[in-house]
């Protein structure tokens, strides 16, 4: 006898986000994960589950949160195209997603909290309008709120595009593509934890405002949130916290403190190092016989003390390296600084220097996409390297890191607003950002680097673009902040916020934000857009203009030398040939590399700009058509008794009559013209047979008359 299965704890809950419903069902699949929930957004699908390990992880001072955005090429209908058809590793897009669930929500956990936690977002399906990232973060919060794993959420997340002077809640593909601001916020519901933005170079006054509509909207789904944990939400297990010998950390803040003050005033990396290590080997020698387990905390207790004194000095005005809140450090800007390459540009900001370099080729070398997004292709690429000799590791390389991956999809965001379309401009670009040197901020320098490096490769961008940061400290208690201008990496380690933001002269291009603490106030937002517009202001007029005033006009004699043009669709099969042979032998003859899209553009790239024009040449004497009325200078190439063939471009003849020669009677065509004579004609038209006929009588009179 077969019975069949019950789902008592099935639940299906719904609400309405940007006019459309948000579905959410639990208790019905994955029944071994401590929590689960299906979450739909119009035809967007996505499983997300949540698993904790109940036996804290020994040994590590961090809380092992891990988020698994799994990509599924069925959820849009497709084969993965690799060798073996199975989906490998997350695609960048995939990392990013991920990063996006992950940057909110971590900083609700308790610090002390080490049990493994994996939560898993499984594309089911994807739509492509209804955004997926936004289903995942959706499911990933309500399933971490109704586990037992303790969390100060929930979090909700709302994309808000501007476009036509109306702010969209989650906005379609289309209208994502369209409009001029693109916002990502994740909130609670008192505040702003997590905000990524691309934009047109937006004012910073529509940015605040959709900002603000994201938050609000995430208030409803916050609310929308607590009512589905207050139903099936289980009770969160009590843990316990990471043991910190508070005797060793008292008596190292009454002994060693104004050595830790010591260490940190300096505006010199490697002083505050070389200082610090000094105090901890002191602290070594006092404390290291009383305390059995002085190496198992002493790390802990070094950032405590460096934390108390970082904070207490910005909360009086004072930063670590003598500077005002305001102030930058000390630039730098070179262009032109490696040879061979296409473009290059070293961008210092103190200590943190970036070195980024341009290389240009031709459109086929654009990345091709196999992911579940609409994306096909980018034309544009930004990669950024974050070597461990930079921050002076001694560190062996691994494979590109998930942060790597963001920060050069951060630049790539800033930087391609101003990018030429493909029209102006037919050209692959890619831009690799070498950070030499790290001590904060890098992210920004890589930005500022690659404007330089684009303008000396001749790439002429609408505008230069400059990144700053802005940081914070708060304290809870008074309910007191701070923000300032172009964090370092002490205060970057030690503070709470590191608000990045890109742009031009006229606007924004890119924000990124990410927090330590429990979130940003309005008021908190709109003074970092106003101190990084500043900065930015002046970075861009005192330090990348005065480098490169604008892009070079030409391209660097090592670039491939490209042609576009536009030829009508129906000559396509004409210039391309039967099987191919008409643009074999355009490339064959000239060296040339011709490449057609299905639209009629043609893309001619080659080793010198003579080899691109003859190639060009070659392309429009094919798709040449004569227009009636015009005067063409031609060659006579054939003589009959009843007139001459006249060609006027390779391939393209027609039929001057003998009754068209002169303006009077002609006996014999020879009179007049003979074989090889260059001679000016008038395009008449074509006649019933598709044959061209031409005046010559005709082109001379119109001639004499315009003198």
């Amino acid at each position: 006898m077969i019975t069949r299965k019950q789902y008592p704890n099935h639940h299906v809950y719904e609400m309405e986000i940007g006019g459309r419903p948000f579905t959410v069902e639990t208790g019905k699949v994955a029944e071994l994960a401590d929590a689960e929930c299906i979450c739909r957004y119009g035809d967007t699908v996505v499983l997300v589950t949540c698993t904790c390990n109940p036996i804290p992880k020994a040994g590590i001072d961090y809380f092992p949160l891990t988020i698994e955005f799994e990509e599924r090429m069925y959820a849009v209908g497709r084969i993965p195209g690799s060798f073996n058809r199975r989906e490998g590793k997350p695609s960048e897009r995939g990392i990013l997603n991920s990063r996006i669930i992950d940057r909110p929500m971590r900083p609700l956990f308790d610090e002390e909290l080490r049990n493994d936690t994996v939560v898993t977002c499984t594309v089911l399906a994807n739509d492509y309008d209804n955004p997926v990232e936004i289903v995942a973060s959706l499911g990933a919060s309500i399933a971490i709120a109704s586990s037992d794993v303790p969390w100060n959420g929930p979090v909700a997340t709302t994309n808000v595009a501007h476009l036509n002077g109306k702010y969209i809640i989650n906005p379609s593909a289309d209208e994502r593509e369209a409009c001029d601001c693109f916002v990502c916020i994740s909130s609670t519901f008192e505040k702003v934890v997590m905000i990524e933005t691309e934009a047109k170079e937006a004012p910073e006054a529509i940015v605040y405002e959709a900002i603000r509509v994201a938050h609000e909207t995430n208030m409803e789904i916050v609310k929308f949130i607590n009512s589905i944990v207050a139903e099936i939400g289980k009770p969160k297990f009590t843990f316990e916290k990471a043991a910190v010998n508070h005797d060793l950390l008292d008596e190292l803040m009454a002994y060693g403190l104004p050595q830790i003050e010591y260490a940190l005033d300096t505006d010199d990396k490697n002083v505050r190092e070389e200082r610090l290590t000094a105090a901890r080997l002191d602290f070594q020698e006092k404390f290291g016989e009383k305390y059995e387990d002085f190496e198992t905390h002493i790390e802990v207790c070094l950032y405590k003390m460096q934390k108390k004194v970082v904070k207490k000095w910005l909360l009086q005005g004072k930063r670590v390296d003598g500077r005002g809140m305001d102030d930058i450090r000390p630039l730098d800007a070179e262009v032109g600084v490696l040879p061979r390459v296409h473009g290059s540009g070293l961008f210092s900001r103190g200590q943190t220097q970036v070195l980024s370099i341009c290389t240009l080729n031709t459109l086929s070398a654009a990345q091709k996409l196999d992911t579940i997004y609409p994306e096909e292709t980018k034309r544009y690429i930004h990669h950024y390297n974050f070597p461990s000799f930079s921050t002076g590791e001694a560190r062996a390389a691994r494979s590109t890191s998930r942060r790597e991956i963001g920060h050069g999809a951060l630049a790539e965001k800033a930087l391609l607003p101003v990018i030429p379309s493909v029209e102006e401009f037919p050209y692959a670009i890619r831009v690799v950002s070498e950070v030499l040197s790290s001590n904060g901020s890098t992210s920004q320098g890589s930005i500022c680097g690659s404007t330089l490096a684009l303008m000396d490769a001749g790439v002429p961008i609408k505008r230069p673009v400059a990144g700053i940061s802005c940081g914070l400290i708060s304290d809870q208690e008074t309910g007191e902040w701070r923000t300032f201008t172009d964090i370092q990496g002490v205060e970057d380690f030690h503070g709470e916020m590191d608000f990045k933001v890109a742009g031009t002269t006229e606007g924004i291009t890119a924000i990124q934000m990410d927090l330590k603490n429990k979130g940003l106030t309005m008021e908190i937002i709109a003074d970092a857009l106003e101190r990084c517009r500043k900065a930015r202001l002046e970075i861009l007029s005192e330090v990348i203009l005065k480098a490169i005033p604008a892009p070079r006009e030409e391209v660097s004699e090592y670039a491939p030398k490209m042609i576009s043009l536009k030829i009508p669709v129906d000559k396509i099969r004409e210039v391309i040939g039967s099987g191919g042979k008409t643009i074999q032998k355009i490339c064959a003859d000239t060296g040339a590399k011709v490449d057609i899209d299905d639209d009629g553009s043609v893309f001619i790239s080659a080793v010198d700009a003579a080899a691109a024009n003859a190639a060009k040449k070659m392309v429009d004497d094919i798709c040449f058509v004569p227009e009636v009325g015009k005067l063409y200078y031609g060659k006579v190439v054939r003589i009959l008794p009843i007139g001459a063939f006249v060609e006027i471009a390779p391939g393209h003849d027609g039929m001057v009559h003998i009754s068209k020669l002169e303006n009077r009677r002609v006996e014999k065509v020879e009179d007049v013209l003979n074989l090889g004579d260059m001679t000016w004609v008038k395009f008449m038209g074509f006649d019933e047979k598709g044959r061209a006929n031409f005046s010559r009588k005709d082109a001379l009179k119109e001639m004499a008359e315009k003198g």
